[in-house]
């Protein structure tokens, strides 16, 4: 089995493949931060593709440089988590020369890029270089779909594969098929909630904002609903956080321009206090969305998580990244700035979910090329054959 030695992880990991949030048991310790809990989906649904029995992490910022001819020895490659890294505020510290010195193979696991509402898109040299030296280190580079392979492409960058997010796949069910029950038996649904949005990506926020506030409330009027949150600060506090810090939180909210003027109003704050889910385990989230008929919503991974778990999701798109997801699987979306209204029985339709079903076979099959290609020891078997991943890597 496999070495691998982790670019930007997160969180800590228990039972050789789960991840939960550093020292999560702590809760004061990062109820004051925000983390998007949905990187550490990520990051444990590519340790569940993948055999290994050795683990570590690389450091990109201040490492220690005299142990880079070690590590060169002690590992087989570098696992680069996916994530948003192409956008033009990333910072990569010291990455490129890390990664020169070190001479290592790198497994870029579905990284994705960021348009701008206007303009384009423009990367800082330091991103270039980190992804040139990426893609010489590589036989391919995994995106996230097409508008990131074409980033890429347009840097001369042309060893590319799409392969969307590993969390997909984290079942490693090769027949995973999404089959929707009659709508009038659905009654548990969760909804991926994100508040905090960025104008350089969505471009409106009083629409977006306001949106999302009649959506949950019309959803938990009709269903049982969990509102199901992936890190910001207020929400935390409420769900994890004491008494008084509940309270601080609520009050933050009544006072946030955004938040009081579009989204936080009487129904919303009940809403927060009773049916508010968040926790720092990925485990957690998973158990979550068995227990739901459809999960919809704002949240990339969240509502991956649930497809991989055949349970229905739909996306509501409002950027360049959730819009790319989107398309790569071909998953039921509705566009948060659209002219039409969103109907759920317009998405409750077997055939939207067929093309999904569809999409993600050929994502799957993509996938486990890239990584046999890459080398890596991957679970995931050959659709057609059954067989287990295999690759040229030979550990001693």
């Amino acid at each position: 089995m496999a070495r691998l030695l982790v670019m930007i992880p997160s969180g800590e990991i228990y039972d050789h493949d789960c991840v939960r949030w550093y020292q999560c048991h702590d809760v004061q310790r990062s109820i004051d931060r925000y983390h998007n809990i949905g990187d550490a989906f990520v990051y444990d649904s590519s340790l569940k593709l993948l055999n290994f029995d050795k683990l570590g992490v690389l450091e990109i910022n201040n490492p220690d440089w005299s142990s880079l001819d070690r590590l060169r020895e002690e590992y087989d490659y570098v696992l680069l988590r996916g994530s948003n890294y192409i956008h033009g505020e990333m910072e990569w510290h010291d990455t490129a020369a890390v990664l020169r010195k070190l001479g290592l193979p790198v497994i870029a696991f579905g990284i994705g890029a960021q348009a701008p509402v206007q303009g384009r898109l423009e990367l800082s040299a330091q991103t270039k270089e980190v992804l040139r030296v990426i893609a010489d280190l590589s036989t391919s580079i995994g995106v996230r779909g097409a508008y990131s392979a074409q980033v890429l492409s347009d840097l001369g960058i042309d060893n590319i594969r799409i392969v969307g997010c590993p969390t997909a796949f984290r079942r490693l069910d090769p027949d995973l098929d999404i089959r929707l029950p009659p709508l009038a038996d659905v009654q548990n649904v969760g909804v991926t909630i994100r508040r905090e949005v960025s104008p350089t990506y969505a471009q409106n926020i009083q629409r977006y904002l306001s949106f999302h506030r009649d959506l949950v409330k019309s959803l938990a009027a009709r269903f049982d609903t969990t509102l199901m949150a992936q890190g910001e600060i207020e929400e935390k506090k409420i769900v994890l956080g004491t008494d008084d810090q509940k309270e601080e939180a609520i009050a933050a909210l009544r006072a946030n321009g955004w938040a009081a003027n579009w989204y936080f109003d009487d129904a919303m704050e009940k809403l927060y206090r009773e049916r508010l889910f968040y926790s720092d385990v990925v485990a957690d989230y998973e158990a979550l969305v068995c227990r739901q008929d459809l999960v919809l919503g704002y949240r990339l991974h969240g509502n991956l998580m649930a497809l991989a778990n055949g349970t229905p999701s739909i996306y509501f798109t409002y950027d360049s990244r959730t819009a790319e997801f989107a398309d790569t699987y071909k998953i039921p979306s509705y566009d948060v700035f659209s002219d039409t209204a969103f109907v759920l029985e317009e998405y409750w339709e077997q055939s939207r979910f067929d093309r999904f079903n569809a999409a993600w076979r050929n994502v799957y099959d993509e996938t486990r090329t890239f990584l046999i290609e890459n080398n890596a020891d991957t679970k995931l078997v050959d659709r057609a054959t059954r067989a287990p991943g295999d690759s040229m890597l030979k550990v001693a």
